[in-house]
């Protein structure tokens, strides 16, 4: 699975953070940042609640 964002929509809140911390990060700038595109198994829960959290539904899992 790969995880695709939504640059316009996201406003940097960081409840993706929050769910997935080893994949999201906002950065001092207030910009999300991915750790990876690709999601490994391991996280792949961790992902799908953080794409179900975010309130400006910025974030998208797609099959590679």
């Amino acid at each position: 699975m790969k995880i695709t964002v939504d640059r316009v929509k996201c406003t940097g809140l960081g409840i993706c953070e929050s769910l997935a911390p080893d994949v999201f990060e906002v950065n001092d700038a207030g910009d999300l940042e991915l750790k990876t595109e690709h999601v490994s198994e391991g996280l792949l829960a961790d992902v799908e609640a953080a794409v179900a959290g975010c309130p400006t539904e910025a974030l998208r899992l797609e099959k590679d």
